[in-house]
């Protein structure tokens, strides 16, 4: 989708939490965008927003779950997420 570089949160300071909630929010952010895009678009698809506002609703339930989340669980959602927002970039 575009030439953007994909982000590493690895080098982040913080820990796992401080990662998880990057990558937890990087792609509520291409959900924004994403709903933003197809608002704006000549005839909207009320279906695809919808799809879409369910899909950042649950990124940021998951990110109100990293308060009481272990460092293990902070890996998984981290890492889970990473994964997620490259599969959204390359569809």
């Amino acid at each position: 989708m575009s030439d953007i570089p994909s982000p590493d949160f690895s080098g982040l300071e913080g820990g796992e939490e401080q990662a998880a909630e990057d990558a937890v929010q990087e792609v509520v952010n291409w959900y924004i965008a994403q709903i933003i895009t197809e608002r704006r678009a000549a005839m909207p698809d009320e279906e695809r927003v919808e799809r879409l506002k369910a899909g950042r609703e649950a990124a940021l339930a998951d990110r109100a779950q990293l308060a009481t989340a272990d460092p293990e669980e902070e890996a998984r959602i981290a890492a889970v997420y990473a994964a997620r927002l490259k599969e959204l970039k390359e569809s």
